[in-house]
């Protein structure tokens, strides 16, 4: 005689069957909630990009891949006369970029003004971004930027 209910082949759907409904309500529950931790997060993200935006507001530059760099040095070209040595398109903006140590604002906002006064002689666009940073150094680059507009001196 045989027992069927401790047979493998025998009708009882057995603890696979029980673990697979378990595990599928699982994660139809986590599913489910997946909507309102989306919508709490993204208005907590919302609320903080807008109290960040508040506080400070912030010009982003578009700068694309540089045509050509120009750096003053000693006994070199003037950025007037490198400029002529560039070929001419109305597309190119030149960007001017200024770093200054702490207490160098002025000498900075001076020696970027000298360059795009230079450079709109020559007939040039031209922007100039101006940060801190733990050294000085001027240079400009020469690219397919956006049109310069805000930010621009």
């Amino acid at each position: 005689m045989r027992c069927v209910a401790n047979s493998p082949r025998g009708g009882g759907h057995g603890w696979q069957l029980i673990l697979a409904d378990l595990a599928l309500i699982l994660f139809l529950l986590t599913l489910s909630a997946l909507p309102a931790a989306e919508a709490e997060t993204g208005q907590r993200l919302a609320d903080s990009k807008a109290r960040a935006q508040d506080a400070q507001p912030r010009i982003d530059a578009e700068i694309a891949a540089s045509q050509a760099l120009f750096r003053p040095v000693a006994e070199g070209p003037s950025l007037g006369q490198w400029l002529q040595s560039q070929p001419r398109d109305p597309r190119a903006t030149l960007t001017i970029f200024v770093t200054h140590t702490q207490g160098g604002e002025a000498a900075a906002w001076q020696r970027a003004q000298v360059l795009a006064d230079e450079a709109r002689a020559s007939g040039t666009k031209v922007r100039a971004i101006i940060t801190a940073g733990s050294d000085s150094d001027v240079y400009a680059s020469l690219a397919y930027d956006a049109v310069a507009g805000r930010g621009s001196i």
